[in-house]
């Protein structure tokens, strides 16, 4: 299966399954890394990976956020794309985009969702004082932080943690668990049923 990795930012995720891939622990092929951000350094990164399809729109070009998501559904389209995989994609998507790849859209979240849904998931769950974190890979639907999960891993907080060792571990535990879930997505592993979503 061909996939597209979505990056606005570093796209330290991206890397992660950059370097599964060419270890050949992803059995889909990475044909597209597309972002919204044109200094976006995800996209250095693809370039480094010689990633085959490399491509940025910008939004300000287009009047609504249904007419510049039609515009990267055509594109995915034309590029035979079969998934969508988010690694830190700052915008959300559209009703008519979801629908236009239901169930086949990932995204990797730091916290065990539903708990500290939003942006600043890890500091709200660190200054909450929690003694366990994480990371969550969902499905996306057309609710923010929302869709059926895949896979999720603890992270354990320690007293010694600060807000930045924690997001150093939080990050670690992504990195190992997003090329994972995208291999088994390749590989037709996963099957969503209602919420829930069964692998195997």
């Amino acid at each position: 299966m061909n996939f597209a990795v979505f990056a606005s930012g570093n796209g330290t995720n991206l890397q992660a399954i950059i370097d599964a891939c060419r270890k050949k622990k992803i059995k889909g092929a990475l044909k597209m890394v597309f972002s919204d951000k044109p200094d976006a350094f995800a996209l250095t990164r693809a370039r480094k990976a010689e990633v085959p399809c490399i491509a940025w729109i910008e939004p300000k070009a287009y009047k609504t956020r249904e007419a510049f998501d039609k515009a990267v559904v055509k594109l995915l389209k034309a590029e035979g794309i079969d998934f969508v995989v988010l690694a830190g994609f700052m915008r959300i998507l559209s009703s008519g985009f979801v629908r236009a790849y239901k169930n086949r859209i990932l995204n990797i979240h730091p916290a065990l969702l539903p708990a500290f849904k939003g942006v600043h998931s890890i500091k709200e769950a660190f200054e909450y004082g929690v003694k366990v974190a994480g990371v969550t890979v969902h499905i996306v639907d057309e609710e923010m932080d929302h869709g059926p999960i895949v896979v999720q891993a603890a992270v354990e907080v320690k007293t010694t943690d600060s807000l930045a060792s924690l997001e150093g571990k939080i990050h670690e535990v992504e990195h190992r668990l997003y090329p994972q879930a995208v291999d088994l997505f390749a590989r037709g592993k996963i099957k969503v049923v209602g919420r829930t979503v069964r692998v195997g």
